[in-house]
């Protein structure tokens, strides 16, 4: 299931039975559209929402977004959001609330079944896992470790809530650096930020905690606000000019290397091996994004 890692900055809740949501979906800007099966419907629609994920998918990736789906955690509503949501169209499964890799491979398994029955690729259809529990933290690692695995989350309002913590980026930190390093070393999309989770107004406090997201490493953040997604594109891209001071030092420490020399002063920097791999992971990245 060895596969390229997908190159979103922002993804984009939508409740798949607002239709409103759903129409302007695609304008938004972001990489990836969640449509939503689990908090934002309610019990008695669960099976309407199913219904209408397969209609949806075209609609919200008409833009050019790839499209993932957020299923429910029971059992016994997730068998069947699997069953309506595994399709050709969809990219991505985003798990909430998972206990430890054995779930996760539990999933995968129903997940096969269904893309074997549709005559899909297996392991067409990656996961994106949200860690809400504190039970589940000392199994980040392994998590991040199962081969359909795309992306991990660690925190937000339900980790802060069974900690008895206001949600915050100081009640969240730990956790969340814990799961970053299992992203990191999985390969796989380290999810999240570190600003305020409640207030969806406080623009700038939002892109605040994007850019010291940024700095700890975080490459990828969901939102539920049409608001901030150009905030996260641009906070989680890369500027004109970031790329283009990525190619510059990249032809300087050529020219050093030709010269037989490891590092190489650049810019009023020193620059050598671990400067040059962050510039290459930037411009690759960036690519996705042209």
């Amino acid at each position: 299931m060895t596969r390229p890692l997908p190159t979103w900055r922002s993804l984009l809740f939508v409740p798949v039975l607002a239709e409103r949501f759903v129409a302007k979906a695609h304008t938004r800007g972001a990489d990836a559209i969640i449509l939503d099966l689990e908090d934002s419907i309610v019990p008695a629609n669960k099976a309407a929402a199913r219904a209408a994920v397969a209609a949806a998918v075209p609609r919200v990736a008409q833009g050019g977004a790839d499209v993932t789906v957020r299923i429910n955690r029971p059992l016994e509503l997730a068998v069947p959001d699997i069953a309506a949501s595994v399709m050709p169209g969809v990219s991505a499964l985003m798990l909430p609330k998972v206990m430890g890799p054995e779930h996760v491979r539990l999933l995968g398994e129903l997940v096969s079944d269904r893309e074997a029955a549709l005559g899909m690729e297996i392991g067409h259809t990656r996961f994106l896992v949200l860690i809400e529990t504190p039970a589940a933290l000392p199994h980040l690692f392994a998590i991040a470790a199962e081969p359909r695995m795309a992306g991990m989350s660690v925190g937000g309002e339900d980790m802060a809530t069974e900690l008895g913590a206001t949600p915050s980026a100081d009640s969240n930190y730990v956790f969340a650096m814990q799961g970053l390093a299992a992203c990191r070393a999985a390969s796989i999309l380290p999810m999240g930020s570190m600003g305020q989770l409640a207030n969806i107004n406080d623009l700038d406090s939002y892109r605040a905690g994007l850019k010291r997201g940024r700095t700890l490493g975080f490459m990828t953040a969901s939102c539920i606000h049409p608001a901030h997604v150009p905030i996260i594109n641009e906070e989680y891209g890369a500027s004109p000019a970031e790329l283009d001071r990525a190619r510059r030092l990249l032809a300087a420490f050529d020219v050093a290397v030709a010269a037989g020399e490891g590092a190489v002063a650049f810019e009023g920097s020193m620059i050598d091996l671990p400067v040059v791999i962050r510039a290459r992971r930037l411009l690759e990245r960036a690519a996705a994004w042209a």
